[in-house]
């Protein structure tokens, strides 16, 4: 510690190189200044954001992409407030992500404090955890805390708000720092047998399917995945999206979904997105088996599946997951062509998308979208960033990549930009492509500010429909043509805007276009934008022909 700074900002920034945080995300405000000149002469990078929100998001993204604690630090009252809303997507997509609040200062609370706001009630609905850190003496415990919770167990945000009195004060000579073993997340272990029983029932069945949630759907997460599958013989599937069982970067899985005889919730939730375990979307008899490292969670899934639900067990997912693979059951031969049928269900896309013709105009999405697939394939660590309503599922349908952020079960959209800024830090020199609709571009557009200072490339690629798609493609549907109201926007040049930034910028209304256009930004290395004008089409049902 830096005995010129001896206070708890200090203390605070020492935690920090303890738990081995090399990036912060972050927007200056009056609440946090004790905290940015404690910083200056460290090692951590501050990542400064136009938008609290944004900072949030930065932090999701850093963590999903590298598998490290993210950290967003934010002033305290509005800033604070601002900061709150990314927490839900954050959380929906279980990803660790601490968010550092400043705080009027304790000695005036009650008083009409500058800024002053019940800013842990507010986070709270939102978080694994909130609190505001009491005593200077504290902070180190409290750093440590907060990141070990956001790790442990179902990983997601948790809040430690800070009041600038306890920054300011001086550090006790008697107070002791967190050791680095501190930060670490608990795991949380099953018996063994437990585990050998949920395998024996799995091997049992006829057309058995492990599901996994968005915990495990970072490209680190996926390998583990992988040889789960390969070791057990048994499919095993990651569903993070909002569509749920019709996400369309799984093909027709809702079609094999239905045949399953035994289901492994593998910290996969009984929520929407599986529509509550319930007929059609499952068969009557399937049976099913959880192992999640959350009660309340378990509770949930024997209400919604009674009987059917023959196994439960606490666990952390990827203890679990090691736990398997330790016992070195071999695959099932006899179940080889039900892992075939299920991996074709999965990769399966409508043939005709691939003979669409080339077009001038509005483009359909898929022409949009699928050249760029090229520049997804040229590295093996390529990022696919999805935004937006309809044109995230054109996306998700149309790309995919080593690692993919997308706007998850929150189906919350905006975080694009913000993605796309963190992603080109966690992951330099390499191609990104964030997809995001012309709605969404609105959210978080002052980012590309943000990029071009810190000069982080990636390409941007906005679907320009005029239209709020989701929205409009609702009404359409629930009350008819003639009755759409508030989803107009303008065919506005977005990429002019990148331009004003200081980024790169092409319009693109040829199909033949689309990958020169996304070459070009790539060899730009800068932020850049490629404004294509797409018809408004409602998101992929895709069905087999």
């Amino acid at each position: 510690m830096n005995p010129k700074n001896n206070n708890g900002a200090a203390a605070l920034v020492k935690a920090f190189e303890t738990a081995g945080i090399s990036k912060i995300f972050t927007l200056s405000g009056n609440h946090i200044m004790p905290v940015y000149d404690a910083i200056f002469d460290s090692k951590i990078d501050l990542i400064h954001t136009r938008h609290e929100g944004a900072a949030v998001h930065m932090a999701d993204a850093w963590a999903r992409l590298t598998g490290e604690i993210g950290i967003a630090l934010v002033t305290g009252g509005p800033g604070h407030a601002n900061a709150v809303s990314a927490l839900y997507t954050a959380g929906m997509a279980e990803s660790p992500v601490v968010l550092l609040s400043g705080h009027a200062p304790l000695g005036q609370l009650g008083k009409g404090a500058f800024q002053e706001m019940r800013q842990t009630d507010i986070a709270a609905p939102l978080t694994k955890a909130s609190w505001a850190c009491q005593k200077t003496e504290d902070i180190g415990n409290d750093i440590a805390k907060v990141i070990q919770i956001a790790k442990s167990g179902r990983p997601g945000p948790v809040h430690l708000s800070l009041p600038t009195d306890v920054l300011e004060a001086v550090w006790p000579e008697s107070a002791v720092m967190p050791k680095a073993s501190s930060f670490e997340a608990e795991p949380i272990h099953a018996q063994g047998s437990d585990i050998s029983s949920v395998i024996e029932k799995l091997k049992q069945a006829s057309k058995p399917l492990i599901l996994t949630g968005p915990q495990m759907q970072s490209k680190a997460g996926k390998a583990l995945q992988a040889r789960l599958q390969e070791t057990l013989g048994i499919p095993v599937v990651g569903m993070e999206s909002p569509r749920g069982i019709g996400d369309p970067s799984l093909g027709v899985f809702a079609e094999i979904l239905s045949q399953a005889d035994c289901v492994l919730l593998l910290g996969k939730k009984v929520d929407f997105t599986l529509k509550f375990a319930q007929s059609p979307g499952f068969n009557k008899e399937c049976l099913f088996l959880q192992i999640d490292p959350e009660a309340e969670e378990i509770k949930r899934a024997k209400n919604a599946l009674g009987p059917r639900l023959v196994q439960s067990t606490i666990s952390d997912i990827p203890s679990a997951i090691d736990q398997m693979l330790s016992l070195k059951i071999g695959a099932n031969s006899a179940q080889s062509n039900w892992q075939k049928q299920v991996s074709e269900a999965i990769t399966y896309q409508p043939p005709s998308w691939s003979k669409l013709p080339d077009s001038k105009g509005n483009l359909h999405p898929v022409q949009a979208l699928a050249p760029l697939q090229a520049i997804l394939d040229s590295h093996p660590d390529s990022v696919l960033i999805s935004d937006g309503g309809e044109i995230g599922q054109w996306a998700q349908a149309c790309l995919h990549a080593p690692n993919r952020v997308i706007n998850g079960v929150a189906g919350s959209i905006g975080a694009g930009l913000p993605f796309a800024t963190a992603a080109s830090i966690a992951k330099p020199n390499t191609p990104i492509i964030a997809v995001m609709g012309d709605g969404t571009f609105g959210f978080h557009s002052a980012e590309i500010d943000t990029a071009v200072r810190y000069q982080l490339p990636f390409t941007l690629i906005v679907g320009n429909d005029a239209k709020w798609n989701a929205e409009y493609q609702i009404q359409v549907r629930d009350y008819g043509q003639d009755r759409t109201l508030g989803c107009e926007l303008l065919p506005s040049r977005y990429e002019k805007v990148c331009e004003a930034f200081g980024g790169h910028g092409e319009h693109v209304d040829d199909s033949t276009q689309v990958l020169p256009a996304a070459k070009r930004a790539l060899a730009s290395k800068l932020p850049a934008c490629i404004n294509i004008m797409i018809d408004g089409l409602p998101a992929p049902n895709i069905k087999r022909s």
